[in-house]
C-alpha cells in the first residue's frame, strides 16, 4: 500500500506506474482517492472546529447558570446539542470515507523499481543469468511420476480418488525420505548463513492476511477455516512477516533475518489449475522459506543476496538453473521488484519456475505497521523481503530428472547423502 502523502502531492507519477503494470482500469481510482481524502480531510477539519466550539459553549452554560440566566443556558445547551448531533455525524462519515480511501488504496499498486523491465506478462520476464550447463542425456527420461512410481515412492490415486482429491498424493519409502532430507539439508544450509531457523503458525488471522498480500492472491491462494477468523497459510511468509505487526524494532537490531520451515496451502484458482497427474501445481506442498526485515537502504542489497542463496542451493545439488526478471506486468501489486530462479528440466529441455524473490518495499510494513526506531529517536517504516529456499515436492522434478541415471537409479549427490543414512543411489 503506497503512502498517500505521494498519492496526494505526485498523483501523476502514481498513474504512470499504473499504466507501467498495464492496470488502466485502476487509472480511476487515483482521482477518487484524491477526492475521498479532501473530503475527509474537510470533515476532520469542521470535527475538530465543532469540538473547540463545544467546549467554549459548555463553559459557558456554568456562567450563565451561575447568573440565573437559565433561559440563555438553555440556549446554548442547544447550541451544544446540535454541534454533538454533527459531530456524531461527521465521525461517522470520516470512518465510511476512511474505509472507501483504503479500498481503494490497497489495490493501486506499488512503485515499481526503476529497474523493472516493462513487460505485459511473464513471457516478457527477461533471463539475467545461468548457472551450471543444462544436460540431455542420450537416454529418455520418463515423467516425474513414473520415475517415483518405479522406486514405489508415490500413490496419487488414492489420494485422488479416496481421501482427499486432484492436487495431493502420498509420498512413501525413499521418495518421501528424500523429500525430507532435501528440506533437512536447506534449513541447515541457511543456518549456515546466518539466518534464526523459525517453525511459523500454519494459519493466520484475516488481519495479518491483508497485510501480506493483495486481495486477488488472497481470494485465488487461501483456504478459509470455516467459522473461525482463520487462514490456512499459503506460504510461512504470511506467518512470518505477521510475526513483526505492530511492532518498533530498535535500528539496531536489523536486518532481522529467518528461515523458516512450513507445510503450504493453496487454492490453485485460475488459468493453470490443478494436476490431474503429477506434483508441479497442487493443493499442499512443503517449503524452507526466507524473509528479511531491513532499513529501507539495505533492501536492494539483502534482495541480491537472497536469491543468490536459493542459485547456490540447488548449484550444490548439481542442478543447472538460471534467474529471470519478473516483468512489470508479472509483479504482484505489492513488490517493488521480484526476481524468479528456474530450475533446468532436461526431459522437457526447458526451465520451470523453483522459487520466487520478492522485494516488497515497505508496502507489507505499512499495512502491519512494522516500524524502526533510528537513533535520532524518528520512527520510519522497514523494508521486507522473502524469497524461496526450496519447495517440494516441485522440487524433485528437477532433482529427480538431473540425477536420474541410464540404468534407472538416482544419484544421491554428496551433501545430501549423510541426510539420506548414507545412501548414494535410490533404486
Amino acid at each position: 500500500m503506497l503512502d498517500i502523502n505521494l498519492i496526494r502531492t505526485n498523483p501523476e507519477l502514481v498513474k504512470e506506474n499504473i499504466r507501467k503494470k498495464f492496470q488502466d482500469q485502476k487509472l480511476p481510482m487515483v482521482d477518487e482517492v484524491i477526492a475521498l481524502d479532501k473530503e475527509y480531510r474537510e470533515a476532520i477539519q469542521r470535527g475538530d472546529s465543532l469540538r473547540n466550539q463545544r467546549k467554549v459553549l459548555s463553559k459557558q452554560i456554568g456562567g450563565l447558570m451561575a447568573k440565573g440566566q437559565k433561559e440563555e443556558a438553555e440556549q446554548v445547551k442547544a447550541q451544544v446539542n446540535a454541534a454533538a448531533d454533527e459531530l456524531a455525524a461527521l465521525e461517522q462519515k470520516e470512518g465510511e470515507l476512511q474505509a472507501e480511501i483504503r479500498k481503494r488504496m490497497l489495490v493501486i499498486p506499488n512503485i515499481i523499481d526503476p529497474s523493472v523491465p516493462i513487460g505485459k506478462d511473464d513471457s516478457e520476464n527477461v533471463e539475467v543469468q545461468r548457472y551450471g550447463e543444462p544436460v540431455v542425456p542420450d537416454f529418455e527420461i520418463p515423467y516425474h511420476v513414473e520415475i517415483m512410481e518405479k522406486l514405489n515412492g508415490i500413490d496419487l490415486d488414492t489420494a485422488r480418488d479416496k481421501t482427499s482429491g486432484n492436487g495431493f498424493y502420498y509420498l512413501m519409502g525413499d521418495i518421501a525420505r528424500l523429500h525430507s532430507a532435501v528440506l533437512s539439508y536447506a534449513r541447515d544450509f541457511m543456518i549456515d548463513r546466518g539466518f534464526t531457523y523459525v517453525i511459523p503458525p500454519y494459519m493466520i488471522h484475516s488481519s495479518v492476511v491483508n497485510g501480506v498480500m493483495s486481495f486477488a492472491e488472497m481470494e485465488n491462494m487461501m483456504y478459509k477455516i470455516e467459522g473461525e477468523d482463520l487462514y490456512l497459510i499459503g506460504t510461512s511468509e504470511h506467518s512470518m512477516i505477521g510475526k513483526f505487526c505492530d511492532t518498533i524494532l530498535d535500528e539496531d537490531t536489523l536486518p532481522r533475518t529467518l528461515t523458516s520451515y512450513s507445510p503450504c496451502f493453496r487454492k490453485e484458482v485460475g488459468a493453470h489449475g490443478i494436476e490431474e497427474r503429477g506434483v508441479y501445481r497442487i493443493h499442499q506442498f512443503e517449503k524452507q522459506e526466507m524473509i528479511v526485515i531491513c532499513k529501507p537502504e539495505d533492501s536492494p542489497m539483502w534482495f541480491d543476496k537472497l536469491w543468490q542463496n536459493t542459485v547456490d542451493y540447488f548449484r550444490s545439488l548439481d542442478i543447472p538453473v538460471r534467474t529471470l526478471e519478473c516483468c512489470s506486468g508479472d509483479l504482484a501489486d505489492l513488490k517493488v521488484k521480484s526476481l524468479d530462479v528456474e530450475a533446468w528440466s532436461p526431459r522437457q529441455q526447458k526451465y520451470f519456475e523453483v522459487g520466487s524473490c520478492s522485494n516488497l518495499g515497505d508496502a507489507q510494513a505499512r499495512r502491519l505497521m512494522i516500524r524502526v526506531k533510528g537513533k535520532d529517536g524518528k520512527k520510519y517504516l522497514a523494508h521486507t523481503l522473502n524469497n524461496t529456499c526450496v519447495a517440494p515436492p516441485r522440487m524433485l522434478i528437477a532433482f529427480l530428472e538431473n540425477n536420474l541415471q541410464a540404468d534407472g537409479r538416482v544419484r544421491i549427490p554428496e551433501v545430501l547423502r549423510p541426510y539420506m543414512g548414507g545412501k548414494e543411489y535410490l533404486g
